[in-house]
């Protein structure tokens, strides 16, 4: 039977030291504790098991418990961040415990306590961060009716943001959306599917999540009687979940958290809304595989900055629809296209560096000596920055330049404060500047030895020595010490004092040298911790301006994504769209973003237009011949719109849209217990029941999962209920080229196709978008591309031939519009003529193929089938 660890008996059976270590651990048992003992971070028990796993770090024991050793691990402290960077990736936390009592009085264990709680959502070390990747902690609630609350925090710029959605599917979208580095979750969570397979995820006390007790937090952080002010109050599930995420926060960061003063409520019906899938297929930040490569995020991001990247990629998971905001995007990058300002602001917002970050930090007080630097040079680029903006009359800039006032009384403290290169940290002094402090320079004087006093010292001992050899140095081991050769030691006086033997001198200590190598050793404590001081000091001076501080980095953030994307657009040829109220998506020559970046040959632009009258497209053609880059880019070129971008086309008119459907390819969710079909089906149901009119919905192949008749039924229906129900516009491809048929059923659809031509047994693709419908799906001729052997491709072809008779049809119907009705099939595919087996080996044979022997071996063998 285990024993109880945290019970008082096992407790008090254990030595001093492991007895204050269980102590502490009683009140950490879900996390891993970082036991600080001298130049090493100790981990104990099953710690120390999971540590030296986790971490591949060697595991040894020490002492014992119930009898039995205890496992031990540790980790240097001087190369700690290194070990939490690599937890904290794997979605651990670490409660960080250190020694606070001075070991020269403590009667038994130094004491100790647990002084920060390194958790994934709440990190603010640069060491454990993603520069170009928000880091966000988020909570979900649900109440009885099966709805949600959602609150994140980005505890590195103080953005606190709530959101309420009806459904599961709009919680998974949401998340996906996020990739919070920490999900907070209560006990009774009834959608736990959602939640406990992702990294980082936390089950928190159901106490936590209380209306009454969120109102009291947050009102208490934010400093006023209640939330009226901020428009957040009816969105009480989103507040639930923000208690918990305050009452978190409180607990992990022990310490003020002033840069978090306000929270907000997002709503949707400013957004362009991307479901999960939309946001998987279109990878705009994560390709298909999990990675960062080929996503539209790679080719937009060429930010001069980590935090402009991060807000890159915040908006293009949030693209809105806001014209007013979205037209001062695009002019704004058109005016910095018009004056030629990329390089120079390029230049200089690159010097102006992550901000964003290092003000959250010295909101916590943990900012470290180079934080203050890069502050320092921030500040001291804003006025070049200024000149470079000065002669723009955009809107946008102008009010950028407002909102990044230059603060030179800060500048002057920060320059006069703290020398050019500081070291990494504060615990070894060294980053005040001389001159900012007389006191400290005058320790400092004396820690260094104090030269001149060593020097009169040294010139006084010579005279009266006679020994014209003789110095005084200094070593860390033995002090400060006076070095006379063996050859002049009959010379010493009498109050010198033997202090080391060396093969060819002495070393002396005299009253007056050890006096002064007191004050020394003395001066150099009283100097670090002085400059400890002044250093903590500097973040009172600069905490009035935290708010100001903040909303220059929103600022300069915006200015750098308004950069980048000017950039972007010269480079990339990429035009300006015109958004509009109306009903209209018209594309010129449009191209996918990413693929033409990639492709090895030329890109082939194609255009696209929908409208009233022409709200469907149902594309055919051939696999292979682009029908799906040509769904997606149409995608990515709008919401490249709804992000204030300019696009890769000759000209693009965006009308009204509210959502943006993709349901392209499918995949088995094995650990939901869906199959291809099963899931291609949910991301079409979630389709048709939430798209509108203003919606853009692209389908690629619906009901390949299922039989042929099944499936060009489903294909057929749903296709007539997003033209005629729905009236949304609709890119829809399919190979049931029964469908074709539609356009002249159905006012408003549209047949295109993607060309091609077929060579013999080889197909050329040709990547153009084309009026009409497609001749034939050239299945068997990709088959062969694939290098499908050629008996299977030959059995495929008599097989085609034969079931090319059997083919349904669509009718229309006065009763119910129009249905799929499939002409009575003589026969089901089973019940088709049998071809022989003789047949069958003659179909697949080339005879090129056969050498003489496996001719005539052939030959006996059919000989044989034949009887």
């Amino acid at each position: 039977m285990p024993i109880d660890l945290f019970s008082e008996h096992t407790i008090n059976q254990q030595t001093p030291m492991m007895q204050q270590y269980l102590r502490i651990k009683a009140e950490h048992r879900d996390i891993l504790l970082f036991y600080r003992m001298g130049d090493f971070y100790e981990l104990f028990f099953d710690d120390a098991i999971r540590a030296a796993q986790l971490l591949d770090i060697s595991q040894t024991h020490r002492g014992k418990a119930g009898g039995a050793p205890i496992p031990m691990a540790g980790v240097p402290y001087h190369a700690v961040e290194n070990y939490l960077a690599r937890l904290v990736q794997m979605g651990e936390s670490v409660a960080i415990c250190e020694q606070i009592g001075d070991p020269a009085t403590s009667k038994g264990p130094v004491e100790r306590k647990v002084v920060r709680i390194v958790t994934p959502g709440t990190v603010t070390d640069e060491a454990l961060l993603q520069e170009r990747q928000d880091n966000l902690l988020c909570a979900v609630w649900q109440d009885k009716l099966g709805r949600f609350g959602v609150a994140y925090l980005d505890i590195n710029s103080g953005a606190f943001i709530i959101a309420e959605q009806n459904t599961e599917e709009a919680l998974q979208s949401t998340l996906q959306r996020l990739q919070p580095a920490e999900l907070l979750y209560p006990e009774q969570f009834a959608a736990l599917h959602l939640v406990e397979n992702r990294k980082g995820a936390r089950r928190r006390p159901e106490w936590e999540f209380d209306l009454d007790t969120a109102n009291h937090l947050l009102c208490q952080q934010f400093g006023t009687q209640d939330l009226i002010g901020f428009g957040v109050t009816q969105a009480e599930r989103g507040l639930i979940a923000a208690g918990c995420v305050m009452q978190y926060v409180k607990d992990t960061q022990r310490i003020a958290l002033p840069h978090i003063r306000a929270i907000r409520l997002e709503k949707n019906e400013h957004a362009v809304i991307l479901d999960a899938a939309t946001r998987k297929n279109l990878e705009l930040t994560q390709n298909l595989s999990g990675g960062i490569e080929n996503t539209l995020a790679q080719v937009l991001d060429k930010a001069a900055t980590a935090m402009g990247s991060r807000l890159l990629k915040r908006r293009i998971h949030t693209p809105i629809r806001d014209r007013a905001e979205l037209n001062a995007r695009l002019n704004a990058i058109a005016s910095i296209i018009n004056d030629h300002l990329y390089l120079e602001l390029y230049d200089e917002l690159r010097d102006i560096g992550d901000i964003e970050r290092v003000v959250a930090r010295l909101a916590l007080c943990n900012a470290r000596p180079r934080d203050l630097t890069r502050l320092r040079s921030a500040l001291a680029a804003l006025a070049p920055l200024h000149q470079v903006l000065a002669n723009s009359r955009d809107p946008r800039l102008t009010q950028i330049r407002q909102q990044t006032p230059e603060l030179p009384e800060l500048l002057a403290l920060l320059q006069r404060a703290i020398i050019d290169n500081p070291p990494v940290l504060i615990r070894d002094g060294g980053v005040i500047a001389p001159g900012y402090n007389a006191e400290l320079d005058e320790w400092r004087a004396l820690s260094e030895g104090a030269t001149d006093i060593l020097e009169q010292m040294e010139e006084r001992e010579r005279i009266r020595t006679g020994i014209s050899t003789l110095k005084i140095g200094f070593n860390k081991v033995h002090g400060f010490y006076i070095d006379v050769s063996r050859a002049n030691s009959h010379l010493v006086p009498a109050d010198y004092i033997r202090r080391q033997t060396l093969k060819n001198n002495e070393r002396y200590i005299i009253p007056e040298l050890k006096v002064h190598e007191d004050k020394v050793l003395g001066s150099q404590s009283k100097a670090l911790a002085l400059e400890k001081q002044l250093y903590e000091e500097l973040f009172d001076f600069i905490a009035p301006h935290l708010e100001q501080l903040q909303q220059m980095a929103a600022a300069l953030a915006d200015l750098d994504v308004l950069n980048t994307f000017a950039e972007r657009a010269q480079t990339l040829d990429y035009i300006k769209p015109e958004l509009n109220d109306g009903d209209t998506i018209h594309i010129e020559a449009g191209r996918h973003p990413v693929v033409e970046q990639v492709s090895k040959e030329p890109f082939i632009a194609n255009p696209v237009l929908l409208n009233p009258t022409r709200k469907m497209l149902i594309i055919t053609g051939p696999n292979m011949g682009g029908k799906s880059t040509y769904m997606r880019q149409t995608a990515l070129i709008v919401l490249m719109a709804h992000i204030g971008c300019f696009v890769p086309a000759d000209s693009a008119v965006i009308g009204q849209v509210d959502r943006i459907f993709t349901r392209i390819g499918a995949s088995d969710d094995l650990a939901s217990g869906r199959s291809t079909f099963m899931v291609e089906m949910t991301e079409t149901a979630t389709i048709l029941n939430n798209a509108t009119a203003q919606s853009l919905v692209l389908m690629d192949e619906i009901g390949r999962g299922t039989s042929t008749y099944d499936g060009l039924s489903l294909a057929y229906a749903t296709a007539d209920y997003l033209a005629a129900t729905l009236n949304a516009k609709t890119l829809f491809a399919t190979h049931y080229f029964e469908l074709t048929e539609l356009t002249e059923q159905q006012p408003g659809l549209v047949n295109v196709h993607l060309d091609a031509v077929e060579h013999g047994d080889t197909i050329a693709f040709k990547h153009k978008v084309l009026e009409g419908p497609a001749s034939k799906s050239f299945g068997l001729q990709v088959a062969a591309l694939a290098g499908v052997p050629k008996a299977v491709i030959a059995t495929a072809k008599h097989k085609l031939s034969l079931l090319e008779a059997h083919q349904s049809v669509i009718e229309s119907t006065t009763a119910s519009k129009t249905k799929v009705k499939q002409t009575a099939v003589v026969q089901q595919l089973d019940l088709l003529p049998q071809t022989s087996e003789v047949e069958l080996r003659l179909a697949a044979l080339d005879p090129n193929d056969l050498t003489p022997k496996q001719a005539l071996e052939l030959l006996y063998e059919l000989k044989a089938l034949s009887k």
